[in-house]
């Protein structure tokens, strides 16, 4: 058995083990080239994981195309949450439209309206979320486990991909002819909001091109950080 055979097999147990020991389950698809193989194993093996994105409000385009191209090729509906109008006004009041720029304090801030505070919504009435995150892709995430409780959120998490190559995700990618971001296309191996994404060039780490003026330490965005986010009453 090939190594990705063996790889997926164990992705779609670990789907079955969420939906069986956890449900009802929800899938956090950022539309990056990891969660379109997530997208496509759960179309295909477990349709009935529920499945949201993060509309931030400053995605590139691409990921508006890409959006569309999910909810026209797969039968499981993408729910898409956005930010409170009033925590993106009261923000850009206080730091500026583009104040990310000029702290780590103030670029978490933003994060937090846009990001952190829709996740909560998207996971209210879960027991469990998944996520397509994966060892390899940062220092931050080197000691995640495959499921674990999410003290934060009050649900187990998944992270049904952790041992994935960046090899193995694009394999899976063009053998099952999966759609993906146009922009993995020139160099954005790391997708987020447009502001603060940027193209990487040969030996750059993959996520090189977030938030590039920080240091690697920092390059969360609250999203999969203990403790950032509030615990729900």
């Amino acid at each position: 058995m090939s190594d990705l055979k063996q790889k997926i097999e164990q992705t779609v147990a670990i789907l079955e083990q969420a939906v069986r020991e956890f449900s009802p389950v929800t899938f956090a698809n950022s539309l990056g080239a990891e969660d379109m193989v997530l997208t496509d194993l759960i179309a295909k093996h477990q349709p009935n994981i529920d499945m949201f994105s993060l509309d931030t409000g400053r995605l590139p385009q691409e990921t508006y195309e890409l959006m569309q191209k999910v909810r026209n090729n797969y039968n499981v509906p993408l729910v898409v949450y956005y930010p409170e109008a009033t925590a993106v006004e009261l923000y850009v009041a206080q730091h500026g439209v583009n104040g990310f720029y000029e702290s780590v304090d103030a670029r978490k801030a933003c994060c937090h309206v846009r990001k952190v505070e829709p996740l909560r919504r998207a996971l209210v009435g879960t027991r469990a979320w998944i996520t397509g995150m994966r060892r390899e892709q940062a220092v931050t995430r080197g000691s995640l486990e495959t499921s674990a409780f999410d003290a934060d959120n009050g649900i187990q998490k998944f992270n049904p991909l952790l041992e994935w190559t960046d090899a193995e995700v694009w394999e899976y990618i063009k053998t099952n002819d999966v759609p993906y971001n146009a922009l993995h296309d020139q160099f954005y191996p790391s997708i987020g909001c447009a502001p603060c994404t940027r193209a990487i060039t040969p030996g750059e780490d993959v996520r090189a091109g977030r938030w590039w003026w920080e240091n690697p330490e920092n390059k969360e965005c609250g999203l999969h950080v203990s403790s950032r986010i509030p615990k729900r009453a």
